[in-house]
């Protein structure tokens, strides 16, 4: 979700530098590639690469035309295609922009082995349309690619400048021969710099362009980093770069864009002062919450009442008040974080609004005060602990979207000095709720008693936070025949698509999200389960704890692991024999696998049996404490992980 509310606090942001740009054009207009070069030059060393980036050009400039700011961006690539995946993967060009950017040049080729150069330009641009995300996609449709090729492509866009901070990839999937990036700016703005995993410092230049200072950063034979890694975090590995603007030599402002001025700026606007007719709607709107003595769920009684009320739509315009809000029933960003603000106050309930930022793409680097950082915005309440998303219609406190926890956060608290209120900014961490929450039970039991080539086997099975989040709120937005389809579906992963004898569930529905665990109760014969041979019965035991994921790295693994949550299993089978019954292969279940980190248990796998006549009980335990664990952990977590495969798969052996 891009935060809407960014943009409407600091669309002036460039209005101060403009009075001093020199009117000009960006320096790059001329640029373009060389028509004449219709030769391939791959190095030595990427020779039998299946695809490699000979070279990528990234400018960036910021200039005035007619009292307008604006930057201009340019993206200039060759690629070497030399293989048939690499072609599959390259057949389509996608062009990078938004809606409110304005292209100027765009433009692709390929220059194949031979010599003979397609070129492709504005003409050749086709549209896709992705119906389910209501989104649109232009590309370029390339023809006579083969192994050996190149391809290449020329963007120039301009666009709205941007100042509050800015991230730039130096590295990718594949090896990069050559990689520069270039900033451009007049030269009385001071830009703020840092370099991230490796990525080699920027060189200034200030001669160059007449009034205008360059920032490049250049990297050569920059190895690939492979994107395809189970458990890991990609984007934020790769060498990066990342600016934004610091000061203003000429207006002499310093420290622009800081978080301390976001704060103050963010707490004016989302507190309003409310008149008699905006505080008679918000309590007449609270008068239809429930009241609860417990303050988590009173908070979630608020937020159930808003999410079921309100809908939240980032893109619409911002209403006038907040009886327009609750009357029209819409709400963009602002409208969402004013209307939950004036119920909190209502109720009397402390809170900090948190800006943060998807983990997963830009981490919050608390020692780079960019607004690139405060993309994304969650509530925080001191009192419990605990955090809401204002605008994700399935979740319920004290669940959140965990790409925004495991991170930092700008938490915006409201302090008064001399009478007045005024925002505060504090750069905090966002714990994301552990395994007290997210723990998950699963109890069987396999009756032979009965019939020992078709035992019955029952299976309760209880998830817990972000796990019943996947189930509960399924049943509220789809149709009873869908969600039925839905549940056997789950079934299935246990029964192995045998028909099942009986299917409840209890606590499905957004009422219980964030409260009570979702709860599976099963019952099915086993017989798909057993194989006979000779006189012995072989039973699948393992497969009743349903598939679990395995982790595979056949290369040398290179990044570290990050899994989305911590979370926890405990699993009980019963294994009820008739008289006279044996089993073989119990000891297949003693396992004990585990991930220590400083003298600490963060994660494992362990598992025993215990016998008492005819009554076998299995019992295992599966945990991840943390989120984040080094590279050198690698082998350890893997085994922790490969443990409930292994379990998965044994058989026992059952005889008469």
């Amino acid at each position: 979700m891009k935060n809407q509310l960014l943009k409407s606090i600091f669309t002036c942001i460039a209005l101060f530098v403009t009075s001093v740009f020199f009117g000009q054009e960006y320096s790059f207009k001329n640029y373009d590639w060389n028509e004449a070069e219709n030769t391939i030059n791959v190095p030595q060393k990427y020779k039998d690469e299946k695809e490699v980036i000979l070279n990528r050009t990234i400018k960036i400039e910021m200039v005035i035309e007619k009292n307008q700011a604006a930057q201009y961006r340019l993206i200039h690539e060759k690629k070497y295609i030399n293989s048939d995946d690499a072609i599959e993967r390259n057949n389509k060009i996608y062009i990078p922009f938004d809606n409110d950017v304005n292209i100027l040049v765009t433009k692709a080729r390929v220059i194949q082995k031979n010599g003979k150069v397609i070129t492709l330009d504005k003409k050749d641009v086709k549209e896709e349309v992705d119906e389910e995300k209501g989104m649109k996609y232009h590309y370029f449709a390339l023809n006579g690619l083969e192994k050996g090729s190149v391809i290449e492509k020329l963007y120039v866009f301009e666009e709205a400048p941007n100042l509050k901070g800015n991230t730039v990839k130096m590295q990718d999937e594949y090896p990069i021969a050559d990689c520069s990036f270039e900033l451009i700016a007049p030269e009385h703005l001071v830009f703020k710099t840092k370099s991230y995993n490796g990525l080699s410092e920027p060189v200034l230049d200030d001669k160059k362009i007449e009034h205008k200072k360059i920032l490049t950063v250049t990297e050569k034979d920059v190895p690939a980093l492979s994107d395809d890694e189970e458990y890991s975090n990609w984007n934020v590995r790769i060498k990066l770069f990342r600016y934004k603007l610091d000061s203003n030599t000429y207006t002499g402002g310093k420290n622009l864009n800081s978080f301390k001025e976001y704060a103050t700026s963010t707490f004016e606007i989302i507190n309003p002062a409310l008149d008699k007719k905006q505080e008679k709607a918000v309590a007449s709107f609270c008068s239809g919450i429930e009241v609860s003595k417990d303050p988590q769920e009173q908070i979630w009684n608020i937020e159930n009442k808003i999410k079921k009320t309100i809908v939240y739509d980032k893109y619409i315009d911002t209403k006038p008040g907040l009886s327009d809000v609750i009357k029209t029933k819409q709400a963009n960003s602002l409208d969402i974080i004013r209307l939950y603000i004036a119920v909190f106050k209502y109720f009397k309930i402390e809170q900090n609004l948190v800006f943060t930022s998807n983990r997963y793409k830009i981490p919050f680097d608390k020692d780079f005060e960019s607004q690139e950082n405060l993309s994304e915005f969650l509530f925080y309440f001191p009192a419990v602990k605990s955090y809401l998303t204002p605008t994700e219609i399935e979740y319920r406190i004290p669940l959140f979207p965990n790409n925004l926890g495991n991170n930092n956060g700008l938490f915006i608290k409201e302090k008064v000095f001399a009478g007045v209120p005024m925002g505060i900014g504090e750069v905090n961490f966002i714990e994301i709720p552990g395994t007290e929450i997210t723990h998950d039970f699963m109890d069987i039991t396999v009756d032979f008693t009965k019939d020992i080539e078709n035992p019955l086997i029952t299976s309760n099975m209880t998830y817990g936070g972000y796990s019943g989040l996947n189930f509960q709120p399924i049943k509220d937005f789809v149709s009873a025949e869908q969600y039925q389809t839905m549940l056997k579906s789950i079934a299935e992963n246990y029964t192995l698509k045998t028909e099942y004898k009986t299917l409840t569930t209890e606590n499905d529905g957004t009422n219980f999200i964030g409260k009570k665990p979702f709860k599976l109760n099963l019952t099915f014969d086993g017989k798909d389960m057993i194989q006979k041979a000779g006189g012995n019965y072989l039973f699948s035991v393992g497969q009743t704890i349903g598939r679990q994921m395995e982790l595979y790295q056949q290369n040398k693994r290179e990044l570290p692991i990050e899994i989305e949550y911590p979370h926890y299993y405990t699993r009980k089978i019963k294994i009820l024999l008739p008289d006279g019954a044996k089993i073989k292969n119990l000891d297949k279940f003693a396992m004990n696998f585990k991930t220590e980190l400083n003298g600490k248990t963060e994660a494992a796998f362990t598992s025993n049996y215990a016998q008492n006549k005819n009554e076998v009980t299995i019992e295992n335990t599966e945990f991840y404490n943390i989120i984040n664990y080094p590279l050198t952990s690698f082998d350890q977590y893997k085994a922790v992980i490969n443990a409930a495969a292994d379990f998965n798969k044994i058989v026992v052996i059952v005889t008469q």
